[in-house]
């Protein structure tokens, strides 16, 4: 079981999830939000799997031994079955949970998303689109499940974050990657034009944010922190980058209290 949450890409599913859980606990309440959260769990596991049985032969090839699929933690084999298994759960969870038919066919949509990125656009110019879509649906679907419109402001966050994680997530493999012909727009770019691409993403998100729920100080160490990100080696990048991520995360969690309040069942 270890080790088919270490193929899930744990940390990142984990971040999705707990971040999707504050914020339906910000439109619900704690009982619908730890529901809808599991539900996004699921989509998020599929995703993840997904990407390491695509990715396998080239993680065979870099000796990427933290990946369980080559470290023979567990087998090909094993986690299609994983996928199998819980690709319905996931289904049926969404589309009948507190998400709703709509919102759980967006979230799905998001999934969807998600595993086109790691079967086809991961080598294409158009890699950020799946994450700009994938992140975009999945905040739109928690709002649409409380019978409210999304707002421009929050689909375009959404976006802006996702397109941003994808170029944060391919700089450490950049280098192995074009060795393996791998060619998102990230690798195209290169680790410095990927770099002040992130960290631009990350400066309008937090612009946008900023507009809607004032916090000088926050704003004040996110600069910093942006400004770290761009020009940053990479023992330092990734620590920076996280501390500009968190604040986002807090703008965008106030903004949502701030804009749409919660929702009284």
């Amino acid at each position: 079981m270890l080790f088919l949450l270490r193929a899930s890409h744990l940390g990142p599913t984990a971040a999705v999830t707990f971040i999707s859980f504050l914020l339906a606990t910000a439109l619900w309440w704690e009982g619908p939000a730890l529901v809808i959260a599991f539900g996004i769990f699921l989509g998020q596991l599929l995703v993840g799997w997904s990407n390491d049985l695509n990715d396998y032969p080239d993680d065979l090839k870099h000796n990427r031994t933290l990946k369980p699929l080559v470290s023979v933690g567990v087998s090909s084999k094993q986690l299609l079955l994983a996928v199998k298994i819980c690709a319905p759960f996931a289904i049926n969870f969404n589309l009948f949970g507190p998400l709703g038919i709509k919102g759980g066919l967006i979230y799905l949509f998001g999934v969807g998303m998600g595993v086109a990125y790691n079967f086809y656009f991961k080598s294409t110019p158009n890699s950020p689109l799946p994450y700009a879509l994938a992140f975009a649906a999945l905040v739109s679907s928690i709002v649409i499940s409380t019978d409210r419109t999304p707002p421009i402001w929050l689909i375009t966050c959404g976006a802006l974050l996702g397109v941003a994680a994808h170029f944060a997530n391919v700089l450490k493999d950049i280098d192995q990657d074009l060795e393996s012909k791998i060619k998102g727009l990230p690798q195209r770019l290169g680790k410095r034009a990927s770099r002040i691409i992130c960290a631009s993403l990350l400066i309008v998100t937090t612009l946008i944010l900023h507009s809607l729920v004032g916090n000088r100080p926050l704003l004040v160490i996110w600069l910093i922190s942006a400004a770290i990100t761009a020009v940053a080696p990479d023992s330092v990048i990734f620590k920076s980058l996280i501390i500009t991520v968190i604040i986002d995360l807090i703008l965008f969690l106030n903004a949502v209290d701030s804009e749409l309040g919660s929702l009284v069942i």
